[in-house]
């Protein structure tokens, strides 16, 4: 069965998520925005081994660590899909304009597209390419434990903001309803930002897609 913790990183204080299959204890991290000593020792603390870096996109905050992580530990890198590749190319000046320090660019070891799975151990997730926030916004979902892990798509109580270059509200609101919401009311989503929450509670309360 897939386990994950989350851990708050950066100033933004970006939800990185260690998943792992309780079986095999192979892991994955998404999003490893920075704090990267603290992602590592959650790993030695859980007794997982990392052997992969999953992505949603490409913000300094969520991918800021990605290419130090996958250089010094020799881990592959997955995700996002191609549409983030100018925010990959850009993470040197987003480090810099947001004030993260140094950050490098990167090639991911696979793109996804939507309908692709990633895998760790005996645990398979699906991918859904979810753009609006950005246009290569992937979220990753285990129909198994009911859980989405959606980066800056929806939030409890809010959506991600599209007023970022190449950001566009009316694709977010589409990946909303028409791929998230079908994963199920039950479902647990883990943002990129703030509380859990589930997709029926959003549909009902939240301001921007309750109703839905």
């Amino acid at each position: 069965m897939l386990r994950y913790e989350t851990i708050p990183v950066t100033p933004f204080e970006q939800n990185c998520s260690i998943v792992w299959c309780d079986e095999t204890m192979k892991a994955a991290v998404i999003d490893p925005g920075g704090d990267l000593d603290v992602l590592l020792a959650a790993v030695k603390t859980l007794g997982v081994t990392l052997e992969q870096i999953w992505v949603t996109h490409a913000h300094i905050d969520h991918a800021g660590g990605v290419a130090e992580l996958s250089k010094t530990r020799a881990l592959p890198i997955i995700g996002p899909h191609p549409g983030d590749q100018f925010w990959i190319d850009g993470l040197p000046e987003q480090g810099q304009r947001f004030g993260f320090g140094h950050a490098d660019s990167f090639t991911p070891t696979r793109w996804l597209h939507d309908g692709d799975t990633v895998s760790l151990g005996h645990c398979t997730l699906k991918v859904r390419h979810c753009p609006g926030h950005t246009p290569g916004h992937v979220v990753f979902y285990s129909p198994d434990i009911q859980r989405a892990f959606v980066g800056d798509v929806l939030f409890a109580g809010s959506i991600g903001r599209t007023d970022f270059p190449q950001g566009n509200h009316a694709d977010l609101i589409a990946s909303i309803t028409q791929r998230l919401w079908p994963m199920g009311n039950d479902t647990v989503f883990i943002p990129g930002h703030g509380p859990e929450s589930t997709f029926g509670r959003e549909r009902q309360s939240n301001p921007y897609v309750g109703g839905t």
